[in-house]
C-alpha cells in the first residue's frame, strides 16, 4: 500500500480523498498498488469527518515519514504552498498539485528539484481541470512541434458570456448570478481580469517551449468591459464573444495573448458554451486537434490530481523527464502581434474609411453608432489609427481555422 498525504482540506483536496474512495479497486489496478492517505494537513478541525482522525498541523510531520512517498498539494497560492512542496521534494517525496498559481511562477525551479531528487512534480490538474491537455503535450502529441495553442480556460468567464449572450444580460447581473451559483468567488478578480486564464497559458506555453514564460510578460485583458450591445453586434455577425488564451509560435519565437475574442461557427471554440473548457491545439504534423471537458469543480479536478497520483505510483524509483527549464523564453513584443479588430464608434462612415481600409460594416444594432471590422494588422498599427477615431468598444477578431 503506498502511503500519501494531502495539504489542503479544502473543495479540491477533499474531491481527491473522496475519489481515491470511490474508485479505490480500479486505481489499485491501474496503480500496481492500493493508494491510502496518511495525513492530510490543515489549519482546520473537521471533526465527524471520515479523515478527522489523520489530520495535522504541521508540514514537516508529512516531510520526515518515510512511509509518505505521495503529497498532494490542493492549498492554492504561492505561499505557504511553495514552501511545503519544496520540503517535500527535497525530502525526496513525489508531489502533485492543482496550483496553478504556484506552477506559473515556480515551475521550472520545482521541477529541476524533482529532477534532482529523482522524484516527480506533476501538475496535469493546475490547466483545464479533468481536461488532460499537459498530459497530451508530454506524452502524446511529443512527435509534433507544437504551432499554436489557444484555449477556453475559465469556466467562470465563460459561464458568463455564455449567459450575457443567451439572454442578453450585462455584466454585473451574470456576475452576480455566477456569484450565487457558486462559479465565481466573492472576490472574481483572477477570473474576470483573465489573469487565472493567463496562468494556465503561461503553464503550456512553458511546456511547449522548455523555457520559463513568466506570466507577468502575456497582455491580458478580461471581460470587464464586455456589454449586452456588444453581444448585439455578436449575434448580428453570427459569432460568439469568448475569453481566449492563445500563445503561437513565431519565426522569432512564442506570442501570447489572454483577451476576449468574437469568434465564428467555423472556429472549434465557437460551440463551447457554460462552464466547459476546451483547448484548441495545432502541431506541424497531427493538425489540429482540440480538447474538451469541465474545466473546474470538485471532481473533475480531483480526477487530474488523481490520475497523476497513479502515474507517479507506476514510476515511484525514477523521474518521468518534464522539459521546462529556468531559461527564459521572452515572447514577441504585444505590439507586434496581429490580428483584425471589431470596432463600435459614434463617428460616420467617411471618418473611419479616412483611417481604415476595407473596413467591413456592421450597422443597424444600436442607434447612434457604427461597428465595422478592420483588415488584419499590428496591434501598434491599430492602436496608432484608432487614437484618432472616437471609439466605444473594441474586440478582436480570431481567424477561422
Amino acid at each position: 500500500m503506498i502511503k500519501a498525504a494531502v495539504m489542503g482540506y479544502g473543495t479540491i483536496g477533499s474531491g481527491v480523498v473522496e475519489a481515491l474512495r470511490i474508485n479505490q479497486e480500479s486505481i489499485k489496478k491501474k496503480a500496481g498498488e492500493g493508494i491510502e492517505v496518511k495525513y492530510v494537513l490543515d489549519l482546520r478541525e473537521f471533526p465527524g469527518d471520515p479523515i478527522a482522525d489523520k489530520v495535522i498541523h504541521d508540514y514537516q510531520v508529512i516531510a520526515g515519514d518515510p512511509e509518505v512517498r505521495i503529497v498532494v498539494e490542493t492549498m492554492g497560492g504561492v505561499e505557504s504552498a511553495y514552501t511545503f512542496v519544496r520540503a517535500m521534494l527535497e525530502a525526496g517525496k513525489h508531489v502533485t498539485t492543482s496550483n496553478k498559481a504556484l506552477v506559473a511562477e515556480k515551475g521550472a525551479e520545482l521541477i529541476a528539484i524533482a529532477k534532482e531528487k529523482g522524484v516527480n512534480f506533476l501538475f496535469e490538474a493546475s490547466v483545464g481541470g479533468g481536461i488532460p491537455i499537459i498530459r497530451t503535450i508530454n506524452s502524446c502529441l511529443t512527435g509534433d512541434q507544437i504551432e499554436e495553442i489557444t484555449g477556453i480556460l475559465n469556466g467562470t468567464t465563460n459561464y458568463m458570456m455564455t449567459q450575457m449572450s443567451e439572454h442578453g444580460l450585462e455584466f454585473d447581473a451574470v456576475l452576480k448570478d455566477a456569484q450565487e451559483k457558486g462559479y465565481a468567488e466573492k472576490d472574481p478578480s483572477a477570473d474576470i481580469e483573465g489573469y487565472d486564464a493567463c496562468r494556465k497559458i503561461a503553464i503550456l506555453t512553458s511546456l511547449v517551449c522548455g523555457k520559463q514564460v513568466d506570466f507577468q510578460d502575456i497582455h491580458t485583458e478580461g471581460i470587464t468591459k464586455i456589454t449586452a450591445e456588444d453581444m448585439k453586434y455578436a449575434k448580428k455577425m453570427g459569432r460568439s464573444i469568448k475569453l481566449l488564451a492563445s500563445s503561437r509560435r513565431t519565426q522569432g519565437g512564442y506570442a501570447a495573448l489572454v483577451a476576449p475574442f468574437l469568434i465564428a461557427p467555423e472556429h472549434p471554440l465557437y460551440h463551447v458554451s457554460g462552464v466547459f473548457n476546451a483547448v484548441f491545439v495545432r502541431g506541424n504534423v497531427l493538425g489540429d486537434s482540440m480538447y474538451y471537458g469541465s474545466g473546474a469543480g470538485k471532481l473533475p479536478t480531483a480526477s487530474a490530481v488523481v490520475a497523476d497520483m497513479v502515474d507517479i505510483a507506476r514510476h515511484l524509483n525514477r523521474n518521468v523527464w518534464l522539459e521546462w527549464s529556468k531559461e527564459k523564453m521572452t515572447l514577441e513584443e504585444f505590439g507586434q502581434m496581429r490580428s483584425a479588430f471589431f470596432v463600435r464608434t459614434p463617428a460616420d462612415k467617411a471618418a473611419v474609411d479616412a483611417l481604415f481600409e476595407n473596413a467591413a460594416y456592421v450597422e443597424g444594432v444600436v442607434d447612434g453608432e457604427l461597428g465595422f471590422v478592420t483588415e488584419e494588422m499590428s496591434e501598434a498599427e491599430f492602436e496608432e489609427k484608432a487614437a484618432k477615431l472616437s471609439v466605444r468598444s473594441v474586440i478582436r477578431c480570431a481567424s477561422a481555422r
